[in-house]
C-alpha cells in the first residue's frame, strides 16, 4: 500500500519540462499554455518551459496537437526545480 501512495505522490509534483515544438508561436499564446515561458529558437522551433504535473502534461500535448504543430522533443529539466521562480536565461 506505500509503494501505491509513493507512486501517487510522485506523479502529482510538478516537475520543470521543456516541451520542443516546430514552428513559432508568438508570446500572445502564453496564457493558452498555462503560463509556460515560450522561448522562439533562431532554428525555427518553440520551446516550452515550466512546472507541469502528469494530468496537466497530457493536456499540454494535447494543446500542441489541436495546434497541428509537430512535436519535436519533451524532456523533463534537472537544471531547476518548481519552486524557481524564473529561469537563468531571463536575465539576458
Amino acid at each position: 500500500m506505500s509503494n501505491e501512495r509513493n507512486l501517487e505522490t510522485s506523479h502529482d509534483r510538478p516537475k520543470i519540462y521543456e516541451i520542443r515544438i516546430k514552428g513559432h508561436l508568438d508570446r500572445q499564446w502564453t496564457d493558452w499554455f498555462g503560463g509556460l515561458t515560450i522561448t522562439l529558437d533562431e532554428n525555427g522551433d518553440t520551446l516550452l518551459t515550466g512546472p507541469v504535473d502528469q494530468a496537466a502534461l497530457h493536456g499540454l500535448l494535447r494543446k500542441v496537437r489541436d495546434l497541428g504543430m509537430p512535436l519535436v522533443s519533451i524532456n523533463e529539466s534537472h537544471l531547476n526545480q518548481p519552486t524557481v521562480g524564473r529561469s537563468q536565461g531571463e536575465n539576458r
